[in-house]
């Protein structure tokens, strides 16, 4: 569990262009819970790609339950979530493929809604996949 929470640090610093000097302390104890606690009851499942003993990839999907809809009866969701390419490894396919494991896993669950957020890099390769962009949903930032 160590490597995801090394990885996941790794991945925020870089989507959110933090150094190594910012504090990630509490990230990293929630994201050992989270880990712990979502593994253990597969509503999480993360993927790391390696290339010999470098780390070079990874991707996750965390899964949830909310309100049935019209457009989704049964609640069930997926949200896509820490995916990273080394940049040296970028263009080679990695991402495509990591994102197409992490869709045929939530297929698998029969779940018809899937979700992520994107950065500018990105959104091209989503887009290429199929996703869209949502027009009727916010968030409320509270910090």
């Amino acid at each position: 569990m160590n490597i995801l929470i090394k990885t996941r640090i790794q991945v925020l610093r870089a989507a959110n262009k933090l150094d190594d000097e910012v504090d990630m302390s509490v990230i990293e104890q929630e994201s050992y819970n989270y880990y712990k606690d979502s593994l253990a009851n597969r509503t999480h499942i993360a993927y790391l790609v390696y290339n010999d003993a470098l780390f070079v990839g990874a991707g996750g999907v965390s899964f949830y339950r909310v309100m049935p809809t019209y457009e989704n009866p049964t609640g069930e969701k997926a949200y896509i979530m820490n995916m990273y390419t080394v940049p040296q490894y970028r263009k080679q396919g990695i991402a495509i493929k990591m994102l197409d494991y992490l869709v045929k896993e939530a297929k698998a669950r029969n779940i018809t809604f899937i979700s992520l957020e994107t950065t500018a890099m990105g959104k091209p390769l989503y887009k290429k996949y199929g996703f869209v962009e949502m027009e009727n949903e916010m968030c409320l930032p509270i910090l």
